[in-house]
């Protein structure tokens, strides 16, 4: 027994629909949604045994755009609320930085929401290293080495680093 595949398209309404609910759920960059909505489509070939459905790239980009003039979508508060939420957990600006860059929001964008930034980095890196070492400030030079490893892990930069360790010392 043969089974054919009937082809689908999906319509402008179905996609919209698609990208307003992701973007109710928390504000996304521009590839991200663009990438979401294209994985959309493709689960919903796969949940769907008899019918294979695609979009047009006209389609799709037509919908991007809806979002843009309808402020759904917007690189630049995408890169603040992003750059606040990692900052409240422990990030410094250079591991957010490539998080960004992940999320292939362009370095200009990334890098000028970075600069404008309330984010008191030498703060954040001080209150990331106290949760690290807990009571117990390192003071021998391989517990220090670890710390700063630590920090820089986390991607702060060697100034804010070095101003942890001058609060430790004084």
């Amino acid at each position: 027994m043969e089974t054919t595949v009937q082809r689908k398209e999906v319509t402008y309404a179905q996609l919209l629909q698609r990208a307003v609910w992701i973007l109710g759920q928390r504000d996304h960059g521009t590839e991200e949604l663009r990438e979401k909505l294209r994985l959309a489509v493709a689960r919903k070939s796969l949940r769907e045994t008899t019918t294979q459905f695609w979009v047009a790239e006209e389609i799709l980009e037509s919908v991007m755009q809806w979002c843009v003039e309808q402020g759904y979508l917007n690189d630049e508060r995408f890169c603040q609320q992003f750059i606040q939420q990692r900052s409240r957990r422990g990030y410094g600006p250079q591991r957010i930085s490539q998080d960004l860059q992940r999320k292939q929001i362009p370095s200009s964008i990334a890098q000028d929401a970075l600069r404008h930034t309330d984010v008191d980095w030498q703060q954040c890196a001080q209150e990331v290293a106290e949760k690290k070492a807990g009571r117990h400030w390192p003071t021998s030079y391989p517990e220090k080495a670890k710390l700063q490893r630590y920090l820089y892990s986390r991607g702060f930069q060697s100034e804010d680093i070095r101003a942890v360790f001058e609060n430790i010392s004084s």
